[in-house]
């Protein structure tokens, strides 16, 4: 599956705090230093920086780190910016291209005296979309096809959710949980009848889910949590004889610490906490023996890439997974070397100067 996205996203819809960027309150101090020593002395040396990382992974984040060069290189005159742009030459490749470990994804070439106050925040903002990306799309791949709900919002800064959102659509996530998540492409997001509203209600699921569904079913594809009372069997089916047709799926969250009631006479062969093969295969049994065969099944709770395989590797009757907090655990750093002063070889030692044949101009 490709994720390449061709088009470039414009530096405005980042939302990017320039001035601060510019005077270089979100960089590491030696930067900004290194900035202001080659301006009070007049040095200006042509530079070309490369940048990499060293995973096999999908490149996240390189229009947002373009937006980063576009709006904040230059210098201050007089008290005031000037922008400095066109004086720099930068290749790239593109928001969700398949990377190798230590290719070269950007370089940079200019005056190394207008953009390097920039490293620690373009550096920052490719390490943090990339892990989300290659995160995401390796759970996208253990599914087979099957729908990836992003949810991890609750595990994080609220500040991280547009840049992760968007990361997490380029990689083949189906839905995502917030307004934020989903506005860098124009989406919004989706969710499920949730345990709160269901405690609102006195613990009714039936009663919170169908007055959920008066307002709200016409703008998703409906689905609610069963989990409630730990006896998703039985809840499932409450929900989708209440609901009928507006029912698109349930969606199974049982803590990894209890055992639902459905299992209670079953235990012995298998682990039996949480969501499990057979939990699931109870709930689809019960809902097509109930003449609900097109309600479909979510999955969630404590999921990543392997449990998802181990999953679909046993033909569990799972539609959709939802995921959470695996999906921005991990890392994915990435290093920016000078490589060339005045076109000539010059790099700290192990390091020189990479040329990838797929890097493309940046205008």
């Amino acid at each position: 599956m490709s994720t390449r996205v061709s088009a470039r996203l414009e530096p405005e819809i980042f939302r990017l705090p320039v001035d601060r960027i510019r005077a270089g309150y979100y960089s590491d101090a030696y930067f900004v230093y290194t900035k202001e020593l080659l301006e009070a002395e007049g040095e200006h040396p042509h530079m070309t920086v490369q940048v990499f990382q060293k995973e096999v992974s999908l490149l996240g984040g390189i229009d947002e780190a373009i937006a980063v060069l576009k709006t904040c290189t230059g210098r201050e005159h007089d008290g005031e910016w000037v922008d400095g742009w066109d004086q720099l030459v930068v290749h790239a490749l593109h928001e969700g291209d398949e990377i190798a470990p230590r290719e070269t994804v950007m370089t940079i070439e200019g005056d190394y005296s207008l953009f390097a106050h920039l490293e620690t925040v373009y550096l920052g903002v490719l390490a943090r979309r990339s892990l989300v990306m290659r995160n995401v799309h390796e759970v996208v791949e253990a599914a087979r096809g099957k729908q990836i709900f992003y949810f991890p919002a609750r595990h994080d800064h609220w500040l991280v959710q547009t840049g992760d959102g968007w990361s997490a659509h380029v990689a083949g996530a189906i839905g995502v949980s917030t307004d934020a998540q989903a506005s860098w492409w124009g989406g919004t997001g989706i969710g499920t009848v949730p345990h709160g509203l269901i405690a609102a209600y006195g613990g009714d699921t039936v009663k919170a889910a169908t007055k959920f569904a008066e307002r709200y079913h016409r703008d998703m594809n409906f689905t609610v949590l069963v989990d409630f009372d730990n006896d998703s069997v039985a809840t499932a089916l409450e929900v989708a004889e209440a609901l009928g047709p507006t029912l698109w799926g349930v969606r199974l969250d049982t803590s990894e610490q209890l055992v639902d009631r459905s299992l209670h006479n079953e235990m012995g062969g298998f682990d039996p906490t949480g969501v499990n093969p057979r939990l699931v295969e109870k709930v689809r049994g019960a809902l097509d023996g109930a003449g609900f065969s097109g309600v479909r099944i979510v999955a969630s709770g404590g999921f990543n890439a392997q449990r998802i395989r181990d999953f679909e590797a046993h033909g569990v009757p799972v539609d959709a997974y939802g995921v959470g907090s695996s999906l921005i655990r991990g890392q994915n750093d990435f290093s920016a070397d000078v490589v060339q002063l005045e076109g000539k070889p010059c790099a700290k030692v192990g390091r020189s100067f990479a040329p990838n044949p797929r890097l493309e101009r940046v205008q």
